[in-house]
């Protein structure tokens, strides 16, 4: 994982959490020392990454995939320097603080709920996560229009991803390298450029999207699918084809709608407010 991606600091009780999020996985990375620390209530750093060495040993002498989930990444040191840190996204940090015993483990789990990153009720109940989104758009004063077409290129997405996850394609990277094809064989722009294009850093792009985007997007997915499954595709190099050709098909529709009406369905709006826009706090 390239290390060039937005770094800040999350602030639980008086522990400072560095992270970093990974642009093209949209996906926040923690240090686990950090999380240790927090979770031990420790404030030497030495004793806390010895801790989260012993635990490490111990994770893998039993065969626990939560070390083999774990990743290494530059990040700001004590010392002012950039050194590499074991860092893991949310889920996997989830699975971590099972495995220490803490009076802060729910504390730590509610807070990584206020920031947006708790998953786990979602996992058993996705109605939760569906009310939960149509509600935040709500908020943000998206059109009831706009929700139902946002709601239902998400599950365009899901099916197209449920294939991929059956047939050879790996969650992560292999997602991220498909979707960006699909992107931008139907939009000449890459995702990441797309985002820079709306003024995106942190933000997820679809929630950020036009209508036509959003149709547009699940036009290429949907037509992604439907030939995958045709061809019997299977494994990261054989799903480009149809990545391709169904991105290629929205292509069409969109370069056939834009001369009908004389302009570009890409746009660079969002639905940020002009305070966000200037600047981001995280807390």
């Amino acid at each position: 994982m390239k290390n060039n991606n937005f770094n800040s600091l999350a602030i639980f009780e008086t522990y400072r959490i560095r992270r970093v999020y990974d642009e093209q996985k949209e996906t926040w990375y923690f240090s686990i020392i950090d999380i240790i620390a927090a979770l031990t209530e420790q404030s030497d750093f030495k004793k806390a990454k010895t801790y989260w060495t012993t635990l490490k040993n111990r994770l893998k002498n039993e065969g626990s995939e939560v070390v083999t989930n774990c990743d290494q990444l530059k990040m700001l040191a004590q010392d002012g320097k950039m050194r590499e840190t074991d860092v893991a996204n949310v889920e996997t940090i989830l699975r971590l603080i099972q495995s220490v015993p803490s009076k802060k483990a729910e504390p730590i789990k509610i807070w990584l709920a206020k920031v947006g990153y708790e998953r786990m009720q979602e996992m058993t109940d996705p109605e939760k996560a569906l009310n939960r989104g149509r509600e935040y758009w709500q908020k943000q004063g998206r059109s009831a229009k706009w929700i139902q077409q946002r709601m239902t290129g998400q599950e365009t997405r899901n099916k197209l991803t449920d294939y991929w996850s059956e047939n050879g394609v790996k969650k992560g990277d292999e997602f991220a390298i498909l979707t960006n094809i699909i992107h931008e064989e139907w939009s000449d722009l890459s995702v990441k450029n797309h985002k820079n294009l709306k003024g995106l850093k942190t933000q997820n792009l679809r929630d950020h999207m036009s209508e036509e985007e959003l149709i547009f997007s699940a036009l290429a997915e949907l037509s992604t699918r439907r030939i995958a499954e045709k061809e019997k595709t299977h494994g990261l190099e054989a799903n480009k084809v149809p990545a391709k050709k169904g991105g290629k098909i929205a292509k069409d529709a969109r370069i056939a709608l834009e001369n009908k009406i004389g302009g570009s369905v890409i746009t660079g709006d969002n639905f940020l407010s002009k305070t966000k826009n200037k600047k981001i706090k995280y807390e």
